[in-house]
Parts: structure tokens; sequence; C-alpha cells
């Protein structure tokens, strides 16, 4: 199980004064399958890409940035790509990587829970499916991608290595506050919602998908929610009594109401950078469990009306990959 140490004091990211506060939207741009059934190699349609250009322009129309985190079946269809490239037009979204091991090849491992955390496979079959995955992302988009995410945030002890080896340069896997060692997954209880350097030079850096405590024992969030998690339905009375919530920055399964809450707290608190993100099948009713009619559908573009809306109101401008880079260096 990989369990990164949270970042020393010195290796979080100073960002400059003329940085200000940002956010930033990775998005997983993947194929359509069942949450709930078994992992599927023969599940690999990307129909719901053809309602991402429509929904691109309502961010781009904003100033917003995207970088979209591509999966195999994503980056070798032809129609999702073109649907991409429409996207990209904006001339400042781009392209990154997103590493669904299933669906991925080389296919050397039996699809399972565990084998789905590409960071849980033996090294060399990790950057083997690494180095076919950027390979047809390049071929696809004609630009090598610098940005990785691993799918089901399944980051393992050789990952920063393969990444560094491999040009990357910004990895937005270690999603802050969450543990799927249950799963046998990596555990990022740890980690925090700031930027930091890692790996073995410190050479990349890390984006974690915000997540942040709210409610009145929000300061003491890591210790009270871990001791909560071993309590039945314990984390549900915290959330329901407003003591503690864990609120993810992304409109699948987060009520608007507690999203911009988590975000006043989270600029309140001085975090300069804040990271959201959503999978793509939600952009079309029927994918993933968060989206299953058109009344969902609704909330979720209304979530993000709301949330971009708050955004603007507090100041918090966005970022585009090319501007975290350059503000990180």
């Amino acid at each position: 199980m990989f369990r990164p140490a949270a970042p020393a004091p010195g290796a979080r990211i100073r960002w400059p004064e003329s940085f200000g506060s940002r956010f930033c939207l990775f998005v997983d741009a993947e194929e359509e399958f069942d949450w709930s059934r078994p992992f599927d190699r023969t599940q690999r349609a990307t129909t719901a890409m053809a309602a991402l250009p429509a929904f691109h322009r309502r961010l781009s129309d904003r100033g917003i940035a995207v970088t979209y985190m591509v999966d195999h079946p994503v980056a070798t269809d032809a129609a999702a790509v073109d649907a991409l490239k429409a996207c990209l037009a904006d001339g400042r979204s781009v392209i990154g990587t997103q590493l669904h091991a299933w669906v991925n090849p080389p296919f050397e491992e039996e699809p399972s829970v565990l084998a789905s955390f590409p960071g849980n496979l033996p090294p060399s079959l990790e950057r083997a499916k690494l180095d076919v995955l950027t390979d047809a992302i390049t071929a696809s988009f004609g630009v090598r991608p610098i940005a990785y995410r691993a799918g089901r945030y399944g980051l393992g002890s050789a990952s920063a290595a393969m990444l560094a080896t491999r040009g990357y340069r910004l990895d937005t896997s270690m999603r802050a506050r969450h543990d799927y060692s249950t799963q046998g997954g990596p555990d990022y209880a740890g980690i925090g919602p700031e930027s930091f350097w890692f790996g073995k030079c410190g050479d990349l850096i890390e984006v974690p998908p915000t997540t942040i405590y709210t409610g009145v024992l929000r300061r003491r969030g890591s210790g009270v929610h871990g001791v909560a998690g071993r309590i039945w339905r314990g984390r549900g009375i915290l959330a329901r009594t407003k003591l503690l919530s864990r609120v993810p920055l992304t409109p699948e399964g987060v009520p608007l109401r507690e999203a911009r809450e988590a975000v006043r707290v989270a600029l309140g608190e001085g975090l300069r950078l804040l990271n959201f993100g959503f999978h793509t099948p939600s952009l079309v009713p029927g994918w993933t469990p968060y989206v299953r009619d058109t009344a969902d559908l609704r909330r979720f573009n209304a979530w993000w009306d709301g949330v971009l809306d708050l955004l603007a109101q507090l100041g918090c401008e966005p970022a585009s990959l090319d501007d975290i880079l350059a503000a990180a260096r």
C-alpha cells in the first residue's frame, strides 16, 4: 500500500504574490462504464464525449482553461479526439494523461479492484502502460502530455520516478484527505490541499484534488474524521450536525451549498490554489452515480454556475496548466 508522507514545510510551493488566489480544473476524460460492476476491458465506449464541447464553451466563456486528463479509450477514439480538439481551440486548455489500467494495453494482469490502481502493478507493467498511453495521446493530439493523474488516484511507490523520467512535470493523483487502503489503494489521509514538490529529486509538482474540512471541528478535521470513520454512521452524524464535513471540490456527490462553504473556508484560510474536477460521463445522464437523469444534469450545471459565480465574487481567478507551472517555478 502506498502512503506518502505529508510534505515537509519546505516542500510546499510558495506561490508568488502576483499569482493571487486561483483555481484550476482537471477533468477526467474517460470511457463510460458501470461503476457498480467489476472492471471490464470491453467497456470502452466514449459517446458522452459528444456533450463536452457545449459544456466547455460555458467554461471558456468565463475565461476558464481546462486540463483534460485523457485515458486510452478516449485517446484512440476519433470522435472523442475531435471533441477534445474543439475544446483545445480556446488556446489555453490542454491535454493531460489519465491511466485507467484495466482498459490500457499491454494486458498482462487480470482485471480486479487491486489492479485497478496503477501503482499496484509491477513497475515494469505500470511503465509499459504509461508509455502506450503517452504515445497514443501524442499521436492523436500532436503534443506530448506533461500532466498526469493515476486512474482511481492510484499512485504507487515507483510512480514518481516513472513520471519524472518520461518528462511529466505535474501530478494530480493525491486526492487530499482520502484513504483508499480498504480497497488495496493508496492512503492520502495525511495529504492536505496545498500544492507541493515531490519525487526523489523534488522535481514534480503535486496539485492534490482539493478537499476541505468545514464545520465547527474543521481545524481538528483529520483526527476527528478518522475516528468517526470507525463508528457506525459517525461521519454522517458529524455532517448532519454541522460539526464536521469533508468536502471535495466536485459537483459529483457534493451539494452546491456545501461546495460554496468549502470554497469560502479554503480561501479564508489562505489556500492559494483550488483544484476542481469531474468525470466526462457525468455530462450525459445515466453513466455515473451522480447524474442519473435530466434533473441531476440540471443540478450539475447549476452547481457550476453557483460555484463559479462565488469564485468570481471572491476574486479567485482561473489558472491554466501553464500558469501553474510558471508560478511554481
